[in-house]
């Protein structure tokens, strides 16, 4: 048990750090002297990357949901 809480901790930190300096990377294309953009292209950044982290967080909060969304005990 413990052996996993350590395992968990470790990639989530990498993980999440990782996320973090990637999401910054993307906030430098709004740099409008070296790239053009319209709002519509930021709306579908921010879009995808909104749909991701919601399907995202959707996993953690269903633990014991199969794939189509049906309890299983495993």
């Amino acid at each position: 048990m413990e052996k996993d809480r350590k395992k968990f901790v470790r990639l989530a930190n990498a993980r999440v750090n990782k996320a973090i300096k990637t999401v910054r990377i993307i906030g430098n294309l709004s740099n409008r002297s070296n790239y053009s953009y319209t709002e519509a292209d930021v709306e579908r950044i921010f879009r995808a990357l909104n749909h991701e982290v919601k399907a995202c967080r959707q996993r953690f909060s269903t633990n014991n949901m199969g794939e189509e969304g049906e309890f299983k005990i495993e």
